[in-house]
């Protein structure tokens, strides 16, 4: 794969694009992106993706053919697979088993922060607030001293988890939710992902304007919550 050229179809604000875009970073390849706007899904982009969603990874092999990668899990898992070099799983069978593991409750941490930010009511918001509280108390108890998710190798899980932190981020300048505050291993974590260049890059200069713009559209009462 070293001679192909890689396009990454994105949407600014999707934390399934940036799981991919960290991934590619870290790997230090040069990869091209191609915005879209998911409400107005492009005809192209609708022939290629089976799903309908990004990321799509665009693959042009050298005799000029095109490949197609849909779903992040599966993309991270290609680069990984085809990228040895700067490796971001483990090597040992059952922990890499266990960091996919932790990728998925990822993802469904995700699933409960659509709710959360698009609530539309302080029944609703609290009620996902209170979700989302359980499941980072399970992964405050998986993490050790960090700075990362298993100690001084940035993985996979730690490409997963940035873009959710990312959002707590933007929240945190909105309204004071707190809902981290108790956790000092996952709030540490939290820091050190910031700071690292492959997360900082993973979005757009305008990724927090974009999201409050996504907040006001839906009429979240994160917005009318007080601080």
């Amino acid at each position: 794969m070293t001679h192909a050229k890689l396009t990454l179809v994105s949407h600014h604000l999707c934390p399934y694009v940036q799981r991919a875009a960290i991934t590619l970073a870290e790997k230090g390849i040069p990869f091209e992106r191609r915005t879209i706007d998911l409400a107005a899904k492009p005809d192209w982009f609708l022939a290629i993706s089976p799903l309908g969603k990004v990321p799509l990874l665009l693959i042009k092999r050298e005799d000029g053919t095109q490949a197609v990668l849909f779903e992040s899990a599966v993309i991270c898992e290609y680069l990984e697979d085809t990228l040895p070099d700067v490796p971001l799983h483990p090597i040992d069978p059952l922990t890499r088993a266990q960091h996919r593991g932790w990728i998925e409750f990822g993802s469904s941490i995700l699933s409960d922060l659509w709710g959360f930010e698009t609530a539309k009511d302080a029944e609703s918001f609290e009620a996902k607030g209170r979700a989302l509280a359980m499941k980072f108390a399970r992964v405050e108890a998986e993490l050790g001293d960090g700075p990362y998710f298993t100690g001084e190798r940035f993985s996979l899980v730690d490409a997963t988890y940035a873009p959710i932190f990312r959002y707590f981020d933007v929240f945190d300048t909105i309204t004071r939710t707190g809902l981290l505050d108790a956790f000092a291993n996952v709030m540490r974590w939290r820091a050190a992902l910031a700071v690292r260049p492959s997360v900082r890059r993973a979005v757009a200069p305008d990724y927090a304007d974009r999201l409050r713009a996504f907040l006001q559209d839906h009429d979240a009462w994160l917005l009318k919550r007080r601080m």
